[in-house]
């Protein structure tokens, strides 16, 4: 709320020194978590890395069943074998609190095992319009039965 306050008395006074808002400018709207988080997921089980990465921080940091790391490259580094088998997601449900994005989805799996669906949360944290942690939770059994350790 504070933020938006600046912004109308920014506008306010920009208005008095003569100055014109263009459209653009009274009806952008701030980026939602919510949009960052989607905007990462559809790019992310897509295997879109080079969109993904535009809304990870550098320091980002993930922990899930089988892996926990912290920074940018480190992450998708480790995370690059699910490029391959990754066939998109379906989100299921999600909710925003100030700057934390849960979501549940179903991952699209697809390996010479098999395919199939795997049920997984996310859950994200918010700061200057990046993602800077993941924890992800999911059932590891219905994952190695698509993908089998190595």
């Amino acid at each position: 709320m504070q933020v938006m306050i600046v912004a109308c008395i920014t506008q306010a006074n920009d208005l008095d020194r003569g100055n014109t808002l263009t459209l653009e400018q009274e009806t952008q709207p701030a980026v939602t978590g919510r949009a960052l988080v989607n905007r990462y997921l559809d790019a992310f089980y897509l295997g879109d890395f080079e969109t993904a990465r535009l809304v990870l921080a550098e320091d980002f940091s993930f922990r899930g069943p089988f892996i926990e790391v912290t920074g940018l490259g480190s992450f998708l580094t480790s995370a690059d074998g699910l490029r391959r088998i990754c066939k998109g997601h379906r989100l299921l449900r999600q909710w925003e609190d100030d700057n934390e994005v849960l979501s549940v989805y179903e991952v699209q799996i697809e390996t010479p095992t098999g395919a199939g669906a795997v049920t997984m949360s996310e859950w994200h944290i918010v700061r200057n319009d990046q993602l800077v942690s993941a924890l992800v939770l999911f059932d590891t059994a219905s994952f190695r039965a698509l993908v089998p350790a190595t």
